[in-house]
């Protein structure tokens, strides 16, 4: 009775494989779940042991994270998601470097994920220093996020302007990669950005 269960859904992941969702549908599902987060109805889907058999020997996850490496913004809870769901890439200050983008590439050409979410976050410590100008130490990651800070000189709440405005810096860059523009072409994926609210739990696609 194992066996069959495990074969059971190890072919549904197949079936979910073969048949893609969009980059509508896919979005729509992050949000689904972020909302059950928000309301602490979680479903903890995805999560059982037949699950992580029927995905050992391949993965196909739907949604590609780029976010920030805080200990506070951890995407497959907070989009309530599951093993194998998520390809998710963390850096301090969500930026795109040469090892993010590869990475987010590899996620879209040969496993098939059709979103990638640029997820930005309340009260980012990175993107807050270089507003500061405290950014002994993290030169590399402070090269990437002073365009965007320098971009919101005189705005009101700079720090929350500064984050989305670093976010939509990578969603633009993110848009450029030749490999992802060629997939946005084809309806493949989409590329979005997001703004995490630490004290309500809940995401803003940003425009």
């Amino acid at each position: 009775m194992r066996i069959f269960s495990v074969l059971f859904f190890a072919s549904i992941a197949l079936f979910s494989s073969v048949f893609a969702i969009t980059p509508d549908v896919a979005l729509q599902r992050l949000m689904q779940g972020n909302d059950r987060y928000a309301k602490d109805l979680l479903e903890h889907p995805d999560r059982t042991s037949i699950r992580r058999e029927a995905i050992a020997s391949q993965q196909k996850p739907f949604a590609i994270i780029l976010g920030c490496s805080d200990s506070r913004v951890a995407p497959e809870i907070l989009f309530d998601q599951g093993i194998g769901d998520l390809f998710v890439v963390r850096v301090a200050g969500n930026v795109a470097g040469p090892i993010e983008i590869d990475s987010i590439e590899y996620s879209a050409k040969y496993l098939g994920s059709c979103i990638i979410v640029v997820l930005g976050h309340e009260s980012c410590g990175a993107v807050n220093a270089v507003l500061q100008g405290q950014t002994q130490d993290i030169e590399a990651i402070a090269e990437k996020i002073q365009p965007a800070v320098t971009k919101c000189k005189g705005i009101q709440n700079p720090l929350q302007s500064c984050v989305k405005a670093n976010v939509k810096s990578v969603v633009a860059q993110l848009n450029e990669s030749p490999k992802i523009m060629t997939l946005i072409k084809q309806n493949k994926i989409k590329v979005v950005g997001g703004y995490y609210s630490l004290n309500t739990g809940k995401v803003e696609i940003l425009p």
